[in-house]
């Protein structure tokens, strides 16, 4: 019981995380928040993503190169070109180490007020540190397991956080349903996002790509957005004003 209840802590820790400042701040800056929280929530992220800690800048210019070419050949992710889901995860991979190591070229504009902690990412992404880190959860484990098919859990942890990414530009690109017209395979995995916390309503994402919250009809419900109401309520970020529309993109009212 404690192995299954440290994995839904750590799979939906890490996944809020993900979603909460790798693509909703840092990504797409749909709010702002002080430098001190910035820090704060950079730490949070790496403390629960752990040895698959994903690197704000890099991350940001990824899923920016994502919406600008999704579904072709120059997308850094996507089920139509990458054959299987293995080879899609370590493309990504291969793509993420080039540009933060600055050897994939990437143009100004996708760079742009993208968060940096230089020292912090440095200490981060050293394969030490992941390693020393993955080590922790095979020791828990260790203590903890009650069975031997408990270990085949410990990969998931490992690369929680590509993990939480392949599955969208996966499976939101293969199955699901659509509210709108886009020209990508961007689908709604689910009519409530209980299991990704909101990153699952992908069709609406890639319509809407600066709205905080994803859902739009009245049964999707984004759990990271009701987080995101609540930090802005007490002041620990600043949601941007963006346009309130309908299924029919009809602009209705200033928010």
């Amino acid at each position: 019981m404690i192995i299954l209840t440290f994995f839904v802590i750590h799979w939906y820790t890490s996944l809020f995380f993900q979603t909460f400042f790798l693509h909703r701040y840092a990504a797409h800056q749909m709010f702002t928040m002080s430098r001190f929280w910035e820090r704060m929530f950079r730490i949070l992220t790496f403390v629960t993503q752990g040895s698959s800690y994903i690197n704000p800048h890099t991350y940001g210019i990824l899923h920016r190169l994502h919406h600008e070419h999704a579904d072709t050949e120059l997308d850094v992710h996507s089920p139509k070109y990458d054959k299987t889901f293995i080879r899609m995860m370590l493309r990504t991979a291969k793509i993420y180490d080039g540009i933060f190591f600055g050897r994939y070229p990437v143009d100004e504009k996708y760079k742009k007020n993208l968060p940096e902690w230089f020292i912090f990412d440095r200490i981060a992404e050293f394969w030490a540190v992941r390693i020393a880190v993955g080590s922790l959860y095979v020791f828990f484990y260790m203590a903890f397991a009650d069975y031997w098919w408990m270990y085949f859990l410990l990969p998931v942890h490992f690369f929680m956080g590509p993990i939480h990414g392949a599955i969208i530009n996966w499976w939101a690109h293969k199955w699901g349903y659509t509210n709108f017209p886009v020209d990508d395979t961007s689908k709604n995995i689910l009519p409530f996002d209980f299991l990704m916390m909101g990153e699952g309503y992908h069709n609406n994402h890639h319509k809407h790509g600066s709205r905080p919250n994803f859902g739009f009809r009245w049964f999707e419900i984004d759990p990271s957005y009701l987080w995101i109401l609540l930090f802005d309520k007490l002041h620990i970020i600043r949601l941007k004003k963006v346009k309130k529309v309908d299924l029919k993109d009809k602009v209705l009212e200033a928010a």
